[in-house]
Protein backbone atom coordinates (compact mmCIF):
# COMPACT_ATOMS: atom_id res chain seq x y z
CA UNK A 1 0.00 0.00 0.00
CA UNK A 2 1.34 3.01 -1.05
CA UNK A 3 -0.25 5.68 0.73
CA UNK A 4 -2.43 4.13 3.71
CA UNK A 5 -1.59 1.00 5.36
CA UNK A 6 -4.50 1.75 8.61
CA UNK A 7 -7.36 0.69 6.27
CA UNK A 8 -9.70 2.90 4.13
CA UNK A 9 -10.99 6.30 4.69
CA UNK A 10 -13.68 7.43 6.22
CA UNK A 11 -16.07 9.42 3.69
CA UNK A 12 -14.79 12.66 4.97
CA UNK A 13 -11.10 11.89 4.80
CA UNK A 14 -11.68 11.26 1.34
CA UNK A 15 -13.20 14.06 0.55
CA UNK A 16 -11.11 16.34 2.10
CA UNK A 17 -8.46 14.87 0.64
CA UNK A 18 -9.96 15.40 -2.67
CA UNK A 19 -10.06 18.95 -2.04
CA UNK A 20 -6.44 19.67 -2.69
CA UNK A 21 -6.18 17.65 -5.63
CA UNK A 22 -6.94 20.80 -8.12
CA UNK A 23 -5.38 23.46 -5.65
CA UNK A 24 -3.86 24.54 -2.40
CA UNK A 25 -6.58 25.46 0.41
CA UNK A 26 -7.46 26.92 3.61
CA UNK A 27 -10.30 25.26 6.32
CA UNK A 28 -12.96 27.69 5.34
CA UNK A 29 -12.33 26.72 1.76
CA UNK A 30 -12.53 23.08 2.33
CA UNK A 31 -15.64 23.25 4.12
CA UNK A 32 -17.14 24.77 0.90
CA UNK A 33 -15.91 22.21 -1.40
CA UNK A 34 -16.88 19.69 0.59
CA UNK A 35 -20.28 20.90 0.81
CA UNK A 36 -20.60 21.66 -2.58
CA UNK A 37 -19.25 18.52 -4.04
CA UNK A 38 -21.56 16.60 -1.77
CA UNK A 39 -24.66 18.72 -1.92
CA UNK A 40 -24.61 18.72 1.76
CA UNK A 41 -24.29 14.76 2.08
CA UNK A 42 -21.02 15.15 3.76
CA UNK A 43 -20.74 17.66 6.96
CA UNK A 44 -17.51 18.95 8.52
CA UNK A 45 -17.55 20.64 11.44
CA UNK A 46 -14.58 22.76 12.45
CA UNK A 47 -13.70 19.89 15.32
CA UNK A 48 -13.93 17.29 12.69
CA UNK A 49 -11.88 19.34 9.62
CA UNK A 50 -9.06 20.43 12.03
CA UNK A 51 -8.55 17.09 13.67
CA UNK A 52 -8.15 15.67 10.02
CA UNK A 53 -6.16 18.27 8.72
CA UNK A 54 -3.82 17.69 12.08
CA UNK A 55 -3.80 13.92 11.32
CA UNK A 56 -3.14 14.15 7.86
CA UNK A 57 0.02 16.62 8.50
CA UNK A 58 0.97 14.08 10.98
CA UNK A 59 0.83 11.15 8.60
CA UNK A 60 2.29 13.14 5.65
CA UNK A 61 -0.67 12.97 3.62
CA UNK A 62 -0.48 17.57 3.33
CA UNK A 63 1.90 20.35 3.96
CA UNK A 64 0.94 23.54 5.48
CA UNK A 65 2.11 26.21 2.73
CA UNK A 66 1.28 30.11 4.12
CA UNK A 67 -0.03 31.17 7.77
CA UNK A 68 -1.39 34.33 7.80
CA UNK A 69 -3.37 35.45 10.92
CA UNK A 70 -5.42 32.20 12.03
CA UNK A 71 -5.99 31.12 8.13
CA UNK A 72 -3.50 28.31 7.51
CA UNK A 73 -3.28 26.82 3.94
CA UNK A 74 -2.34 23.67 3.12
CA UNK A 75 -1.28 21.21 -0.48
CA UNK A 76 -1.07 17.90 -1.45
CA UNK A 77 1.88 15.83 -0.81
CA UNK A 78 2.71 12.83 -3.15
CA UNK A 79 1.88 10.40 -0.18
CA UNK A 80 -1.72 12.10 0.31
CA UNK A 81 -1.96 11.80 -3.46
CA UNK A 82 -1.41 8.40 -3.46
CA UNK A 83 -3.61 7.68 -0.32
CA UNK A 84 -6.60 9.25 -2.28
CA UNK A 85 -5.57 7.15 -5.69
CA UNK A 86 -5.75 3.82 -3.63
CA UNK A 87 -9.01 4.49 -1.73
CA UNK A 88 -10.73 5.78 -5.54
CA UNK A 89 -9.23 2.72 -6.64
CA UNK A 90 -11.21 0.68 -3.61
CA UNK A 91 -14.19 2.55 -4.24
CA UNK A 92 -14.59 1.58 -7.68
CA UNK A 93 -13.28 -2.28 -7.03
CA UNK A 94 -16.86 -2.17 -4.72
CA UNK A 95 -18.88 -0.23 -7.06
CA UNK A 96 -17.76 -2.51 -9.51
CA UNK A 97 -18.65 -6.06 -7.44
CA UNK A 98 -22.11 -4.45 -6.49
CA UNK A 99 -22.78 -3.47 -10.30
CA UNK A 100 -21.53 -7.22 -11.27
CA UNK A 101 -23.70 -9.13 -8.35
CA UNK A 102 -26.60 -6.52 -9.50
CA UNK A 103 -27.06 -8.18 -13.12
Amino acid sequence: MAGREKGPLTEPMYYVLMSFLRSEMCGTQISEFVDRKTAGRVRLGPGTLYTLLAKFQDEGFITETSVDGRKRTYQLTAKGRAAFEEELARLRACVNDGLEEKQ
